[in-house]
């Protein structure tokens, strides 16, 4: 049937073709998509905690003089525009860049347009609304737990378990959950 040039039935009997190709195609889903982005999600979040709790930290905590320069770099990709951030991966992870010549000499295939390549863009486009957050929880969590500290309780050893604590509750209420009695 040729839907373009206007063939398509005028009875009611169009419509239940319609609606049993619908039916179809929702029956048929091709559910590899749908695992990708699975597995992404989970590998770049993994990723994400273990990168971006120590970038967090530092920049939180480091007095070092350039330190701005950074948090720009972090920050770069929430300023720039979602399309220019992909060329320029794109860029930087192709056939003819640096990264992208060490990357297929050791493993003979381009790193562009594979899984790995859409790993490391989704970690740049990710990063700072990765270490932004946690920047910000950690003096939370370091506030909430002196006062706690001044009130008698020790603090428990662990800074990742506090900035975890208030970083979900973003309220003093936390004080409860990161002090021990």
């Amino acid at each position: 049937m040729n839907i373009a040039a206007g063939s398509w039935p005028r009875t009611g009997r169009g419509l239940s073709i319609l609606a049993a190709h619908i039916e179809v195609t929702r029956i048929r889903m091709d559910w590899q998509a749908f695992w990708l982005t699975i597995r992404l999600a989970v590998v770049v979040a993994a990723i994400l905690t273990v990168v971006g709790l120590p970038i967090a930290y530092w920049m939180t905590y480091s007095r070092w003089r350039w330190k701005f320069l950074v948090e720009a770099v972090v920050a770069l990709p929430i300023v720039l525009p979602p399309t220019v951030l992909g060329f320029y991966v794109l860029v930087a992870l192709g056939s003819r860049s640096p990264v992208g010549r060490w990357w297929q000499a050791l493993t003979g295939h381009t790193l562009a347009f594979t899984f790995t390549g859409l790993v490391i863009g989704s970690i740049v486009y990710s990063l700072p609304f990765a270490v932004q957050p946690l920047g910000r929880a950690f003096p939370a969590a370091s506030s909430t737990i002196s006062a706690g500290c001044r009130r008698g309780k020790a603090p428990l050893p662990s800074t990742l378990k506090r900035a975890q604590t208030s970083a979900a509750t973003k309220s003093g209420s936390s004080l409860e959950a990161s002090c021990i009695r």
